[in-house]
């Protein structure tokens, strides 16, 4: 035999059968449809994961099985299963593969969305080889490791010792290289990439002269120190023309206040300016005001603000902080707590003196959310500082699944109705919403206070949680979301890594699916929320057609 020929046999023998079938498997399961659909980068990134975790499981399995002492098959069987097993892997892989534009074309029809390119199997075969091969090196590398270090222990201690001692030593030696070194370059790259973003400059973004307007010469803030993020939301939203082009008579133009990041060092000095440009521009005369807390980048949805701001005719002020620059997924990960003790800080100073102000003269005060927002806000106030004088409602969406009200509430939700769209209790406080408004009840009053969660049965970010790797979700149980494929079926660890993909998804789903809220929906929301007066049927359809995308 050649030594080319040894070689690749050698090669073809260290990989594990179980291993192989197990992870095959599971990349076979995770071409099936999930919540919403995914490109084949994203695709081709999940299979090769899910090729890897079940590669794991099966070799993990191996071992258990040999240490166990249990019997083997013979050499001659061990080359007939490993042979079997590979045509077994490939014809199991083709299959999956042809099928898996259909799977994703189940989805993008529930969205009334285009089918996939008819290239896409080669495609996501090919990333999902490649990232199965770059994880198969690293793990490798690891037993390695291992092995050279308890090699050297063994001249001082038992056998058994030393193996334990070198893996607990190679796994601090690999997180420390991908926490120090990788991890560190990640997050570097990431930070300078989206700072420069904050701080980009775009041409339409032009600095207000309408004094009343945060970063106007008369401003308290500076207009480049609010960020991108920041000039776009001053900059945008309808002006006291549109509203009177809309509305046909003369409105007030609606008060947006936003502090940057760069405006102060502290929150606490951030804070005091929006509170203090507030009170320069006369928020607190508006008939409501709106407690922004926007996502990691700071940005704020026009969707949900630009609607208000005609519901209520002009009539309305709102005011947002930023606590980072950087998306919310990593945000999250690095600087978990600024932006709960932003949203924290910003709903004292602002309560503080709203309620402070005559009860009679004092605007209607709302809080909002959307992703990450919606998570910080809902930690911005705690229910015994405000039981006495409540504020008048909050309208979140998009809640991720660590939001904590959102948890109580679809956890303690009524009998019969879905995970997707809870009702709580008597639903005199909280209320859920979807693509079609379900916060009218008839013969059923709010009470002082209003919470609404406006969510879509499609969205990741508000239904992925850790336990898919083992349990089913209950959001998958009968009746499903209006918009969930029937085709979509729960699979351990494979649906997780699905889900968490999705999360990520968003730019290539429609208005009203997944992540991304429609203005019609706001529209209702909002509408049940603040109830602003004047409005009829036929006006409200001339508005959701003014937002029609």
């Amino acid at each position: 035999m050649s030594p080319a020929v040894a070689l690749d046999t050698r090669a073809w023998k260290s990989f594990s059968s179980a291993g192989l079938l197990l992870g095959t498997l599971f990349a076979a399961f995770s071409l099936t449809p999930s919540l919403l659909p995914r490109s084949a980068l994203m695709q081709g990134l999940v299979a090769g994961l899910s090729l890897a975790a079940g590669y794991a499981i099966g070799v993990i399995g191996g071992a258990l099985w040999r240490y166990l002492e249990l019997p083997l098959p013979r050499p001659r069987a061990a080359r007939i299963v490993r042979a079997v097993a590979g045509v077994a892997c490939l014809a199991v892989a083709v299959i999956f593969l042809l099928q898996a534009p259909e799977w994703q074309d189940s989805i993008r029809v529930q969205m009334d969305m285009p089918p996939v390119e008819s290239t896409r199997p080669l495609t996501v075969g090919f990333i999902a080889l490649l990232v199965f091969i770059v994880l198969l090196v690293a793990a490798r590398l690891f037993r390695f490791t291992y092995r050279w270090i308890a090699q050297r222990l063994r001249r001082f201690v038992p056998r058994r010792v030393s193996n334990v001692v070198a893996i607990a030593v190679a796994a601090m030696l690999f997180w420390s290289a991908m926490e120090g070194l990788l991890f560190r370059y990640l997050m570097n790259a990431a930070d300078q990439s989206f700072q420069q973003l904050d701080a980009l400059m775009e041409p339409e973004a032009e600095q207000p002269r309408n004094p009343l307007k945060t970063g106007s010469t008369q401003s308290l803030l500076t207009w480049n120190d609010l960020g991108r993020a920041g000039r776009e939301y001053i900059a945008s939203g309808p002006s006291a023309a549109d509203l009177e082009a809309f509305f046909g008579e003369a409105t007030p133009e609606p008060i947006r206040v936003y502090v940057g990041l760069n405006s102060a060092e502290t929150v606490a000095a951030r804070v005091r300016l929006a509170l203090n440009e507030m009170r320069r521009v006369g928020a607190f005369e508006r008939s409501a005001l709106i407690l922004i807390t926007p996502t990691g980048t700071g940005w704020v949805d026009p969707g949900a603000i630009n609607t208000v701001e005609y519901l209520h005719r002009g009539d309305i002020a709102s005011v947002a902080v930023q606590y980072s620059y950087l998306a919310s997924a990593i945000s999250l990960l690095v600087e978990p707590e600024n932006g709960a003790k932003t949203a924290e800080a910003l709903f004292a100073a602002v309560y503080g003196h709203w309620s402070e102000l005559p009860h009679d003269s004092r605007p209607r005060l709302y809080l909002h959310g959307l992703s990450l927002g919606a998570l910080n806000s809902d930690r911005s106030f705690h229910i015994y500082d405000i039981v006495g004088d409540p504020f008048h409602g909050a309208l979140w969406s998009g809640p991720p699944f660590r939001s904590e009200t959102w948890r109580a509430a679809t956890q303690q939700r009524a009998p019969g109705s879905p995970a997707w769209l809870p009702r709580f209790r008597d639903s005199r406080v909280i209320r859920f919403t979807n693509q079609e408004n379900r916060l009218e009840m008839p013969g059923v009053p709010w009470g002082p206070l209003r919470i609404a969660f406006l969510q879509y049965a499609t969205d990741p970010v508000t239904f992925f949680e850790p336990s898919l790797l083992w349990r089913r979700p209950e959001w998958l149980q009968p009746p499903r979301g209006p918009d969930v494929t029937p085709a979509l079926r729960w699979i351990p660890v494979v649906t997780m890594l699905q889900v968490l993909a999705d999360t990520r998804a968003g730019s290539i789903t429609p208005q009203g699916h997944g992540h991304n809220y429609a203005p019609d929906d706001y529209i209702d929301a909002w509408l049940a929320l603040t109830e602003p007066p004047g409005w009829t049927d036929a006006e409200i359809l001339r508005l959701k057609a003014l937002f029609a995308p």
